[in-house]
């Protein structure tokens, strides 16, 4: 069985940076497309990077050019690293496959003005 474990998260003021991380167990992210999600209090999940098991990424509106999603293809882990961050990036993210496994615990994210 998938199991996704999201790290990362913290209080940062706007402006300020994380690097989310994601570990999974029972399926490789080397060979599939991945994503990183947030839900924001009261908003519906929504996807803001994914990146293709070729390398391929694409990125939400609201944070294209402030943030990247990688992959280590050796630990089997996916990243966010979050730049110039600003309040409305306050949700809980989550890492998981685009074929959607059973989603993790996430990781809370807030970003103080």
């Amino acid at each position: 069985q998938v199991q996704l474990v999201e790290s990362g998260g913290g209080v940062v003021q706007a402006g300020g940076s994380l690097r989310l991380s994601c570990a999974a167990s029972g399926k490789s992210f080397s060979f599939n497309n991945v994503g990183w999600y947030r839900q924001a209090p009261g908003k519906q999940r929504e996807l803001v990077a994914t990146l293709t098991n070729i390398g391929s990424t694409n990125y939400a509106d609201s944070v294209k050019g402030r943030f990247t999603i990688s992959r280590d293809n050796t630990k089997n882990m996916v990243y966010l690293q979050m730049n110039s961050l600003k309040p409305e990036d306050t949700a809980v993210y989550y890492c998981n496959f685009l074929w959607l496994a059973p989603w993790g615990q996430g990781t809370q994210v807030t970003v103080s003005s």
